[in-house]
Protein backbone atom coordinates (compact mmCIF):
# COMPACT_ATOMS: atom_id res chain seq x y z
CA UNK A 1 0.00 0.00 0.00
CA UNK A 2 1.34 3.19 -0.83
CA UNK A 3 1.82 6.08 1.96
CA UNK A 4 2.20 9.48 1.11
CA UNK A 5 3.55 12.01 3.90
CA UNK A 6 3.95 15.47 3.17
CA UNK A 7 6.41 17.56 6.01
CA UNK A 8 7.87 20.71 6.14
CA UNK A 9 5.17 23.14 7.13
CA UNK A 10 5.08 25.38 9.57
CA UNK A 11 4.80 29.55 10.94
CA UNK A 12 6.36 31.94 8.33
CA UNK A 13 6.10 35.61 8.24
CA UNK A 14 4.69 37.20 5.07
CA UNK A 15 7.62 37.43 2.28
CA UNK A 16 9.31 34.38 3.64
CA UNK A 17 10.06 30.94 2.00
CA UNK A 18 9.33 27.64 3.14
CA UNK A 19 9.87 24.39 1.64
CA UNK A 20 7.73 21.33 1.89
CA UNK A 21 8.60 17.61 0.89
CA UNK A 22 6.65 14.88 0.37
CA UNK A 23 7.31 11.20 0.19
CA UNK A 24 5.31 8.37 -1.54
CA UNK A 25 6.39 5.31 -0.28
CA UNK A 26 5.47 1.68 -0.40
CA UNK A 27 5.33 1.67 -4.12
CA UNK A 28 7.64 -0.67 -6.47
CA UNK A 29 7.69 1.67 -9.53
CA UNK A 30 7.36 5.71 -9.74
CA UNK A 31 4.52 7.71 -9.51
CA UNK A 32 3.64 9.23 -12.94
CA UNK A 33 2.73 12.50 -11.78
CA UNK A 34 2.77 14.17 -8.01
CA UNK A 35 1.29 17.34 -6.69
CA UNK A 36 0.58 19.83 -4.50
CA UNK A 37 -2.90 20.79 -3.32
CA UNK A 38 -3.96 23.20 -0.94
CA UNK A 39 -7.45 24.40 1.22
CA UNK A 40 -7.68 27.61 3.00
CA UNK A 41 -10.63 27.72 6.06
CA UNK A 42 -14.18 27.96 4.14
CA UNK A 43 -12.59 27.81 0.62
CA UNK A 44 -12.35 24.61 -1.66
CA UNK A 45 -9.41 23.02 -2.46
CA UNK A 46 -6.95 24.60 -4.89
CA UNK A 47 -4.56 23.35 -7.24
CA UNK A 48 -1.26 24.24 -6.47
CA UNK A 49 1.50 22.52 -8.74
CA UNK A 50 2.33 19.29 -10.33
CA UNK A 51 5.12 17.55 -11.98
CA UNK A 52 5.29 14.76 -14.21
CA UNK A 53 7.20 13.57 -17.73
CA UNK A 54 5.15 16.04 -19.76
CA UNK A 55 6.35 19.11 -17.15
CA UNK A 56 5.71 21.19 -14.57
CA UNK A 57 2.49 22.90 -14.13
CA UNK A 58 1.60 25.97 -11.41
CA UNK A 59 -2.22 27.49 -10.47
CA UNK A 60 -1.90 31.12 -11.80
CA UNK A 61 -1.25 31.91 -7.63
CA UNK A 62 1.61 31.15 -7.58
CA UNK A 63 3.48 30.93 -10.69
CA UNK A 64 6.63 32.91 -10.01
CA UNK A 65 6.94 32.24 -6.62
CA UNK A 66 6.57 28.64 -5.92
CA UNK A 67 8.85 25.54 -7.48
CA UNK A 68 8.26 22.24 -7.79
CA UNK A 69 10.82 19.70 -8.14
CA UNK A 70 10.88 15.53 -7.83
CA UNK A 71 13.88 12.73 -7.21
CA UNK A 72 12.10 10.47 -9.09
CA UNK A 73 13.96 7.40 -7.75
CA UNK A 74 12.93 8.49 -4.46
CA UNK A 75 9.19 8.86 -5.27
CA UNK A 76 9.84 12.39 -3.16
CA UNK A 77 8.38 15.76 -4.29
CA UNK A 78 9.19 19.20 -2.86
CA UNK A 79 7.70 22.79 -3.44
CA UNK A 80 9.47 25.89 -2.47
CA UNK A 81 7.68 28.61 -1.85
CA UNK A 82 9.01 32.19 -1.96
CA UNK A 83 7.37 35.51 -0.98
CA UNK A 84 4.61 33.75 0.87
CA UNK A 85 1.33 35.76 1.33
CA UNK A 86 -0.96 36.09 4.04
CA UNK A 87 -3.39 34.00 1.47
CA UNK A 88 -1.10 31.20 0.96
CA UNK A 89 -2.16 30.37 4.38
CA UNK A 90 -4.01 26.66 3.94
CA UNK A 91 -3.43 22.97 4.34
CA UNK A 92 -0.93 21.41 1.51
CA UNK A 93 -1.98 18.16 0.32
CA UNK A 94 0.45 16.18 -1.46
CA UNK A 95 -0.99 13.52 -3.80
CA UNK A 96 0.82 10.62 -6.30
CA UNK A 97 -0.36 9.29 -9.11
CA UNK A 98 0.52 6.32 -10.97
CA UNK A 99 -0.69 6.80 -14.44
CA UNK A 100 -0.89 9.74 -16.26
CA UNK A 101 -4.01 8.50 -17.91
CA UNK A 102 -6.20 8.85 -14.52
CA UNK A 103 -6.60 10.94 -11.55
CA UNK A 104 -4.69 11.23 -8.65
CA UNK A 105 -4.73 7.66 -6.41
CA UNK A 106 -2.72 8.70 -3.43
CA UNK A 107 -3.12 11.81 -0.86
CA UNK A 108 -1.16 12.61 2.49
CA UNK A 109 -2.98 14.34 5.50
CA UNK A 110 -1.71 17.38 4.54
CA UNK A 111 0.82 19.78 6.42
CA UNK A 112 -0.38 23.29 7.57
CA UNK A 113 1.44 26.79 6.39
CA UNK A 114 0.88 29.81 8.44
CA UNK A 115 1.45 33.35 6.75
CA UNK A 116 1.60 36.13 9.16
CA UNK A 117 1.99 39.79 8.66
Amino acid sequence: QVHVVESGGGLVESGGSLRLSCAASGSTVSMARMGWFRQAPGKEREFVASISRRGTYYGDSVKGRFTIGRDNAKNTVYLQMNSLKLEDTAVYYCAAQRSLATGYDYWGQGTQVTVSP
